[in-house]
């Protein structure tokens, strides 16, 4: 069975920094983009951080230069280093992985709550 876990995300300082794991098995990752998004109470979720197959990395504008997206593909993780963390960063976080062949196969780990307070 597919499955994404991702680690328990926390709470950090406005400035500070956190590091998202997410681990996967039941699939083949090496044949899935892995992405992270991220949502908050009343909104749709967003696309924070994708890496594709073949090792490119897409961000969005608002945390593009503060957060980093890196896959293991030994471990089978992702991973996402986030910088110069912000209020507004606040959000739960959920790891993604999706395969797009004849049939998209999507997968969705749990999320986990990240906050910035200080």
């Amino acid at each position: 069975q597919a499955q994404l876990v991702e680690s328990e995300g926390g709470l950090a300082q406005p400035g500070g920094s956190l590091r998202l794991s997410c681990a996967a098995s039941g699939f083949i990752f090496t044949w899935f983009d892995l992405a992270w998004y991220r949502q908050t109470p009343g909104n749709e979720r967003e696309l924070v951080a994708r890496i594709d197959t073949g090792g490119y990395t897409n961000y969005a504008d608002s945390v593009r230069g503060r957060f980093s997206i890196t896959r293991d593909v030994i471990k089978n993780m992702v991973f996402l280093q986030m910088n110069d963390l912000a209020p507004e960063d606040t959000a739960v976080y959920y790891c993604n992985a999706v395969q797009h062949t004849a049939q998209t196969v999507q997968y969705w780990g749990q999320g986990t709550q990240v906050t910035v307070s200080s």
